[in-house]
């Protein structure tokens, strides 16, 4: 009788083990083959913002999305650039005291569908100044940095920068000004830590004509691959790598341009890190994205009105540059 139990529980042993390796394999067998992008990193239950996309059109979609358990709240829009009836445009403030106002105020006097904070801007000085690329019809207003310093060391750089052709074409790369010329790099300079990249060699960039075009960074997403540049583009030694509130940009295989706002610094929405919000690009479909001007400056406003609160405050910051879109 014990010989048997035995038996019987070696028999039952025996076949949970093989019942086991037939899930696990099947499992192996389903991720391998599987073609989709992986499950998100962040979920945010995305939905429709039905009462505004009543009011645009068909080639503009606004979308909200929140996750509790961080938490976070985001919103974006999706913009059909091909649409002969949508045009996107880099704008700046017209403001002649100092050079801001609110993407809100954009809104309202330029008559765009759909408004982001745009650039980097010395926010503690009047007049403000951009810090960064700015080319608004042609004309660089701000040519892109060439070089940064950190303690005593110069590193030379190539910022991340997405641009708009008169076919309203989107490009997002690293770029840099040599003259009255804007040249596009497929990599930017191996810069790091107390560590500068060897000299920019010219002869390995491209001219880079562009109607309209910003430069902030760092890039977020290059060539379909997450690829987060902030030691490259030299934002180490400041606070950008860190956790904040977001605007972002970037575009999808298929010529959608894709604008996303994340709130941060406030108990219902924590913000993101670089990295997070390449990962929320990722999951929108682009295939090539970079980071906006961020923290109080995140903001976006749809047929005139503000979804998010920047920062966490009732005031929108008043800023130097935004892209608009333009649906009528």
């Amino acid at each position: 009788m014990q010989k048997t139990h035995r038996d019987f529980k070696r028999f039952v042993i025996h076949a949970c083990v093989l019942a086991s390796l037939a899930v696990l394999s099947i499992f192996i067998t389903n991720c391998s083959s599987k073609k989709a992008r992986p499950l998100s990193k962040l979920p945010m239950n995305w939905r429709a913002i039905d009462s505004l996309n009543a009011q645009l059109p068909a080639g503009i979609r606004v979308f909200a999305g929140q996750n509790d358990s961080l938490p976070l709240r985001a919103w974006y829009a999706v913009i059909d650039e091909p649409d002969p009836a949508i045009e996107t445009r880099i704008v700046m403030s017209d403001d002649a005291g100092d050079n801001r106002e609110t993407a809100t105020s954009f809104a309202r006097d330029l008559g765009a569908c759909v408004v982001v904070n745009g650039g980097y801007f010395t926010m503690h000085k009047t007049p403000a100044g951009h810090m960064g690329l700015l080319e608004i019809d042609g004309k660089i207003i701000e040519p892109a940095n060439r070089s940064v310093q950190r303690d005593t060391l110069r590193f030379q750089t190539t910022r991340a920068a997405i641009g708009f052709t008169d076919a309203d074409e989107m490009d997002i790369a690293w770029v840099t000004s040599r003259n009255d010329t804007l040249f596009a790099w497929k990599n930017p300079p191996e810069n790091h830590p107390g560590k500068p990249a060897a000299a920019l060699d010219y002869r390995n960039a491209q001219p880079w004509f562009m109607r309209d075009a910003i430069g902030v960074g760092p890039a977020l997403i290059m060539d379909g691959k997450i690829r987060v540049t902030s030691d490259e583009e030299v934002f180490f030694g400041t606070t950008i790598p860190l956790v904040h509130p977001r605007t972002a940009a970037g575009y999808t295989a298929d010529g959608r341009l894709i604008l996303l706002v994340v709130d941060g610094r406030q108990q219902a929405s924590r913000g993101v890190s670089l990295r997070e919000l390449a990962t929320l690009m990722d999951e929108l479909g682009c295939v090539e994205a970079l980071n906006l001007d961020g923290g109080g400056s995140s903001t976006i406003v749809v047929k005139g009105v503000r979804l998010n609160r920047p920062a966490g405050k009732a005031v929108e910051r008043e800023v130097m540059s935004a892209l608009a879109v333009f649906c009528e």
